[in-house]
């Protein structure tokens, strides 16, 4: 591999100029909707039809104005349709910006992680196992490098790859041993960098006429239990409408009005808020979600989010920050506490091999936290001495593997005649190189304890020396001598702990997964408040496990070490198998298949690869345990937001559909006209849609226990509480209907009144929708101003119908008197304080309901 140190690649200002000058490197998707296909989508939904159907009747029946009018409503939904599908779309793309695959490049003589669409022709980029390459690029240097480039060929066998000599022209891709690496292809091993030479459209996969994966928008459970409910109340309202328009026609003799008043029951049955309530409330969910710097890829999982009920969570990185330091070592037969050196300290003489060797076995410009600290504390234990070999010569890398958990570099001095070998890696992989004894082992084994014991990790290092000749293939034909081990701290979060607790009162379950020691995972544990931390599990114990056995163990279990990736699986299963809703989060390519079969797999987003992000449902953007837990709050939250806005839809319903029926069974003048349900269906939509999806959470929403995933979003109980308020309100606006009819006040006096009184009702529901806490500090303090915008607008709305004669004449109403208004308001308000009080007298709460 090249010295990376000595690559400069372009500067921060020559990078912007070719962004600004060629572009982001991306491939247009074509997913944004224009404005003809969303128009095409209008006129296929039912409302609209029905719109339109309405029209043409009044225009059969000669009254052009009241067509006209509806042809007015008709723009309006349209233009609230294209507001509502906008902002879906703007959230989304808002993700797509951020999902896009990420890459390490070098600029100004430093690494850096960016967006792949930021990636300009010239960068220099620095590939790693698991990366998804962001750019057709030429490798500069590599080692034991091989891509996977089956969505570009078709073949399943990872192509190796040579660094190039001088500047060849691209290739098609395809063959082996080639210096060329594509864009949308992933690296299956090894390493290398690597010159940008084409991005975006003049890539291969784009010029292919392929897009990068990104955010799908997908069907969610919600989503598909919503649409049968549409499509049953659908085929009630057909049925109901048929039935009204051959009674309206028999006992009236007058067929067209019937029909209009089939078309009115359909509009008021049809729930079509449904559908639209819910695609907000996802596609902003995800947005709010990547606001706590947790991006969503999948839109199943902020479903999923408030059922989770265990958190598998990996310590490094995850639990502690990764940034690790050199706090205690051993070689010989002697302990050192190096925490607090300086350069300039006599550091004992027994330990500089050690030390000298770690670095040996680190990269020159290391990224790893682990190599950082090694080279760290060289700096200041060796500084000044002949232990630190800045100019020697990397000549062969034998890198870690599955089977063996160690690597080692070969090194050759200026002037040596033989090579030097550097090894690092577990310590049971060194005591297998150094082929200790049963008493050498037992006697390691103490001394790993002493140190995991600290909650430090634990690496050992040894050292052997080669004549010149054919270097061997493995690292077991090397004669090594071990040399000591190193323990390196990695401090826990700060905020991880309060995280844990707030999991622990929110019913959900933590189980930490570790490739350390079963003690060093203790120390964590304790240190972060996790129950039960005496039980561990070993990776070694897992193997000599059946699934059986496994499922038995795993509820007392809450520290997983020693554990690989590909054990993770297993875990996940196990937990599946238990009846648990499972969050696994992993960051590794061998990660991927448990974050696959996790409920929500969560990947690293910081330090995670490209293979891992695109399996995982959620991607944390700053690798903190504790955005998880604000995932898990913001998923119920939405939840119980989305429930709230289906129990108001439900609620409101209930009263236009009795307005529209009962005057047709009863021989009553018509109350609601298709202008009046149109105008209803105005202030539900947007209440639906901006109040209740900016509603704060409920209180005490991480005390609770994860919600069943069986559960249904539309439960007997949720429509039983709906339709009680429905029935409630439609017999206060019956009774005001009856009374106005009674005292002789005329048909549009009387409709006048009812539709005032069923308005004002709308709005009282709104805030009986909520919690009665949580509209008393709205009032106060006003945390949702969102839902006095709706008020207000609702208000102004219904004031200027009342107070305008043109919309009078337009909506079928009369002036009020200014006594009637009130009667109106305090019939609209006191049917909600009516259901209020019969709900605290059954000892029902809606928050518990809910």
């Amino acid at each position: 591999m090249t010295d990376m140190s000595a690559i400069s690649g372009l500067t921060e200002a020559e990078a912007a100029a070719r962004l600004l000058r060629e572009g982001h490197n991306e491939i247009p998707s074509g997913r944004r909707q224009s404005i003809f296909f969303m128009a095409f989508e209008i006129v296929r939904e039912p409302m609209f039809l029905l719109l339109v159907a309405c029209g043409l009747i009044y225009l059969v029946l000669g009254d052009i104005r009241e067509a006209v009018m509806l042809l007015g409503f008709v723009i309006v939904v349209m233009i609230i349709t294209f507001y509502q599908e906008q902002r879906s779309e703007r959230a989304l793309e808002a993700l797509r910006d951020i999902s896009s695959p990420r890459a390490l490049v070098i600029r100004e003589g430093r690494q850096r992680r960016i967006a792949g669409r930021d990636v300009v022709r010239g960068d220099i980029l620095v590939l790693a196992e698991g990366d998804r390459v962001p750019a057709d690029s030429s490798l500069i240097s590599c080692l034991n490098l091989s891509v996977d480039e089956s969505i570009l060929t078709g073949e399943s066998t990872p192509a190796n790859k040579t660094e190039c000599s001088g500047e060849p022209v691209m290739q098609r891709p395809g063959g082996s041993a080639t210096p060329f690496v594509y864009s949308g292809t992933l690296v299956a091993h090894g390493q290398g960098v690597a010159l940008v030479r084409a991005i975006g459209q003049d890539t291969e996969i784009g010029r292919i006429g392929k897009s990068l994966r990104s955010l799908e928008q997908e069907k969610t459970p919600l989503q598909e239990e919503t649409a049968r409910l549409v499509q049953r109340l659908a085929i009630v309202g057909l049925a109901i409408c048929l039935l009204i328009v051959i009674i309206f026609g028999i006992i009236r003799g007058d067929w067209l009005n019937g029909f209009l008043a089939g078309i009115t029951l359909a509009m008021a049955i049809l729930p079509e808020e449904f559908p639209v309530v819910l695609t907000i409330f996802l596609a902003l969910g995800a947005w709010r979600i990547s606001k706590k710097q947790v991006l969503t890829r999948r839109v199943p999982a902020i479903e999923t989010l408030g059922a989770c009920t265990v958190l598998c969570a990996d310590k490094t990185g995850t639990l502690t920050f990764n940034s690790m330091s050199v706090r205690k070592i051993f070689a010989g037969r002697s302990f050192y506490d190096i925490e607090g050196v300086h350069a300039g300290r006599t550091f004992p003489e027994e330990f500089h091999e050690l030390i000298e060797f770690g670095i040996l076995a680190s990269k020159k410009d290391p990224f790893d936290p682990m190599e950082k600290a090694l080279r760290q504390s060289g700096i200041q234990t060796l500084l000044n001495t002949e232990h630190l070999h800045d100019d020697w010569t990397l000549v062969h890398e034998y890198p870690l593997s599955r089977k063996l958990p160690a690597l080692s570099h070969v090194w050759k001095s200026p002037d040596g005649m033989n090579f030097v070998i550097a090894c690092k890696g577990a310590p049971e992989a060194l005591a297998d190189l150094c082929h200790f004894d049963e008493q050498q082992n037992y006697e390691l084994a103490d001394r790993i304890d002493s140190l995991a014991g600290d909650g430090l990790r634990v690496i050992a290092v040894a050292k052997a020396e080669f004549f010149p000749s054919a270097l061997p293939g493995e690292q077991h034909d090397f004669a090594f001598t071990f040399l000591g081990l190193i323990g390196l701290a990695d401090p826990v979060r700060p905020n991880v702990r309060n995280a844990i607790a707030e999991c622990y009162s929110a019913g959900m379950r933590v189980i930490m997964i570790t490739g350390d020691y079963p003690a060093t995972a203790q120390n964590i544990g304790r240190q972060i408040g996790l129950f039960s931390c005496d039980a561990v599990i070993t990776g070694h114990e897992l193997d000599a496990m059946d699934d059986a056995a496994l499922k038995d163990r795993i509820s007392e279990v809450n520290i997983f070490a020693r554990v690989v990736p590909e054990q993770k699986l297993r875990i996940v299963n196990a937990l599946k198998e238990k009846g648990e809703v499972v969050a696994m989060t992993g960051d590794g390519v061998n990660d991927a298949p448990a974050l696959k079969a996790a409920h929500i797999g969560i990947a690293m987003g910081g330090r995670g690869s490209d293979v891992a992000r695109e399996a995982s449902s959620l991607v944390l953007l700053d690798d903190d345990f504790s955005a998880i837990v604000h995932a898990v709050r913001m998923g119920r939250r939405i939840f119980d937001n989305i429930r709230k806005a289906m129990a108001y839809i439900f609620a409101v319903h209930v009263p236009i559909i009795g307005l529209s029926l009962f005057p047709v069974l009863l021989g009553w003048p018509l109350i609601l006209l298709p202008v009046h349900i149109v105008f209803l269906e105005l202030i539900i939509d947007p209440a639906c849609s901006i109040v209740f999806e900016a509603e704060c959470e409920e209180e005490g929403i991480m005390r609770r226990r994860p919600r069943d995933p069986k559960d249904p979003l539309f439960s007997l109980k949720t429509i039983g509480l709906s339709l009680l308020q429905g029935i409630i309100v439609l017999a206060s606006v019956l009774a005001v209907f009856a009374v106005a009819m009674k005292r002789g006040q005329g048909e549009q006096y009387a409709r006048t009144l009812t539709v005032t009184t069923l308005v004002i009702a709308n709005i009282g529901l709104i805030f009986a929708n909520r919690s009665w806490s949580r509209t008393i500090i709205s009032t106060v303090g006003s945390p949702n101003p969102a839902l006095w915008w709706v008020t207000a607008g609702a208000a102004f709305a219904l004031v200027s119908i009342l107070f305008a004669p043109f919309l009078l004449n337009l909506f079928h109403f009369s002036a009020l008197y200014t006594e009637d208004l009130f009667l109106c308001l305090a019939a609209g308000l006191l049917s909600v304080v009516w259901f209020e009080v019969l709900k605290v007298l059954s000892g029902r709460s809606r928050e518990n309901s809910y």
